[in-house]
């Protein structure tokens, strides 16, 4: 098992930033890949940004050079940097772990966090 546990949502104004982290503990020897998700009220999950082990990294078209994933495999910790924030980016954020076996091939469990809300007012 793997457990997350993600930090740093908050209400924040249209335009600031916030950074969310996601440590993991336990059997991290089963994932090599993580990710943050959102979901806001009456919508469906949907992914934000992901990266591997090695850092190459993927981003949702509405967030592409706002929010930046980053990883420190010493700390097993993953980073989301959200900068100009916007109201539509209002939801509970999760942090995903999981195992690929090569780019886009996932095997085994996926692990999530329990999330941390993210408010951006107008």
């Amino acid at each position: 098992q793997v457990q997350l546990v993600e930090s740093g949502g908050g209400l924040v104004q249209a335009g600031e930033s916030l950074r969310l982290s996601c440590a993991a503990s336990g059997n991290i020897f089963s994932i090599n890949a993580m990710a943050w998700y959102r979901q806001a009220p009456g919508k469906q999950r949907e992914l934000v940004a992901d990266i591997t082990s090695g850092g190459t990294t993927n981003y949702a078209d509405s967030v592409k050079g706002r929010f930046t994933i980053s990883r420190d495999n010493a700390k097993n910790t993953v980073y989301l940097q959200m900068n100009s924030l916007k109201p539509e980016d209002t939801a509970v954020y999760y942090c995903k772990a999981y195992r690929l076996i090569r780019l886009g091939v996932k095997v085994g469990n996926d692990y999530w966090g329990q999330g941390t809300q993210v408010t951006v007012s107008s």
